[in-house]
């Protein structure tokens, strides 16, 4: 009886493994499995949960999920054709990165992936999926994206008599997808799918639960969030309807390449100025090489600082000695210098110094320094810091509308075949 009852269960988990890994999608020359599918769900489910949002209906979410699956599978596939790898050392300092965030060992890191319920060679290679991805992205849409002098000049004329340009919206988005040269059989059923959208926001339904339910679009398991952005940085399609719509309001439909849009604010708020805290220091850099080891440099730098010490003029040794060509001509001055723009260990030890004070010898990955501040200010938004904050706004609003277009003409491209149960 029991050597029956063994067979049978053998059996049993047999049929069960060959279900479990059935074939749900075909993408090009791959397949998607139903155990794919099955990990991506307890993934997103997870996210879900942590967020806090109402979880879509098995079938819907069953759906969107998959729909992620193909578009995930189409990118790596065209990094493998373009030849982006990611490799197991810069994998392992991803993942050291991401349990430092979280103020475990890597150790103790994969043990509560697995307590939650994660299998951690799996998760480990879903990173290097997304490094994998977000390289491509990088190198097909964020690298190609250029932002112009006039773009700029004409942004920040435009903020200028803009009363919204200082505005920051919260935003939600549907995307009813077409393909790119669609049949008249396509569009009609886009309307139909848009008009049944319409119907349910009109009725009352949660925006995210219906973009989680019905949008196209990647975030559609976010609900639908585009995050806060502000003026310059909304979508071209989007950008003349946003500021015309009240907090909870819902665009009318917008037809782009992509398909149908809603937009919806779901907040507003007016962007304060900011101060920016600048300081105006000098610096002698040794740098190291064949010829100067560390040991060499620190030691050449502690005789220079003992002898500024001692009275001698830092702006005249800086020019003597400086390995930093560009600053050594004017003394080693840096002139006003906003935060981020030097490398951090440089501004920590630069933004512990009081005026008048000189730092101690100390290394950065460009060799060894000497600082020395002699004043600091607060300036309301220089220009240099306006055109910057331009021309990235800029950029942002460019790279989504490339993004969505990349992704899209990708996806029409493709052979994708469901394999219904």
């Amino acid at each position: 009886m029991i050597k029956y009852l063994i067979v049978g269960l053998l059996l049993a988990t047999n049929v069960w493994a060959q279900s479990l890994d059935r074939i749900v999608a075909v993408v090009n020359d791959e397949v998607i499995l139903e155990s794919d599918l099955q990990d991506m769900e307890q993934t997103v489910r997870q996210q879900i949960r942590q967020r806090d949002a109402a979880m879509p209906p098995s079938d819907v979410l069953r759906k969107q999920v998959l729909e992620r699956l193909i578009m995930q599978r189409l990118q790596i596939q065209e990094a493998d054709k373009v030849g982006i790898r990611v490799g197991d050392d810069a994998l392992n300092a991803a993942l050291k990165q991401i349990a430092d965030n979280n103020q475990l060992t890597l150790r103790q890191f994969r043990d509560v992936l697995e307590e939650d319920g994660y299998d951690f060679s799996v998760f480990r290679e879903t990173i290097r999926d997304e490094m994998i991805i977000s390289r491509l992205r990088k190198a097909q849409v964020e690298d190609r994206v250029v932002v112009s002098d006039r773009e700029v000049d004409n942004f920040l004329a435009t903020q200028k008599v803009q009363e919204g340009g200082q505005v920051q919206y919260e935003l939600q988005h549907i995307l009813i997808s077409m393909p790119e040269a669609a049949s008249p059989e396509e569009v009609q059923s886009a309307q139909e799918k848009l008009e049944k959208v319409q119907a349910l926001l009109n009725e009352g339904g949660d925006f995210a639960q219906v973009a989680a339910g019905y949008s196209d679009g990647q975030n559609a398991l976010e609900g639908g969030e585009l995050g806060w952005r502000k003026q310059g940085e909304l979508p071209s399609l989007f950008a003349d309807v946003v500021p015309t719509l009240s907090i909870g309001e819902v665009s009318q439909p917008l037809r782009s390449g992509s398909g149908y849009h809603l937009v919806r604010v779901k907040d507003k708020k007016s962007e304060d100025v900011h101060l920016v805290k600048q300081t105006l220091a000098s610096h002698i850099l040794i740098k190291t090489n064949e010829l100067t080891t560390d040991e060499e440099a620190q030691k050449r730098l502690e005789t220079l600082r003992e002898r500024i010490v001692n009275g001698e003029d830092f702006a005249e040794l800086a020019r003597a000695n400086s390995d930093d060509t560009g600053s050594a001509i004017d003394g080693g001055s840096l002139g006003w210098v906003s935060p981020g723009v030097m490398v951090p260990e440089f501004e920590e030890k630069m933004n512990a110094l009081a005026v008048g004070e000189m730092s101690d010898v100390f290394q950065s990955r460009f060799g060894w320094h000497l600082i020395k501040v002699f004043d600091r200010r607060e300036e309301n938004m220089a220009e240099e810091y306006q055109r910057g904050k331009a021309r990235e706004q800029i950029r942002q609003r460019k790279i989504d509308e490339e993004m969505e277009t990349w992704l899209r003409s990708m996806r029409d491209e493709a052979y994708v075949e469901y394999r219904n149960p």
